[in-house]
């Protein structure tokens, strides 16, 4: 599966789950969001398709996706992607100097 069909299946996954996907243009990755009561996830749309695979992935895990189907190989890079998230630190925990 290529970085764009896998984006198309976790956009679609997304959509499933009732969470919309707004790409927008900022200094920031992206992450979800609650916004009148509406799940949205936000995404840098100058980000890569890898990138942009993995922002939706973390976004997913942080909404919930135990009862979701997805694709065993969709399933499979999300929860990856969760776990590895939460092992990478923050950016907002480093120390400057």
């Amino acid at each position: 599966m290529t970085e764009e069909e896998l984006l198309l299946e976790i956009e679609q996954t997304a959509l499933d789950m009732g969470v919309r996907i707004r790409y927008e243009k900022g200094d920031f990755d992206g992450g979800y969001c609650i916004l009148r009561e509406e799940k949205i996830i936000v995404v840098n749309k100058k980000l890569s398709s890898q990138k942009k695979c993995s922002v939706i992935a973390q976004a997913l895990g942080d909404y919930g996706i135990d009862d979701v189907y997805m694709k065993p190989v969709v399933r499979m890079y999300v929860e990856d992607e969760i776990v590895r998230a939460t092992m990478a630190p923050k950016r907002h925990d480093k120390k400057y100097h």
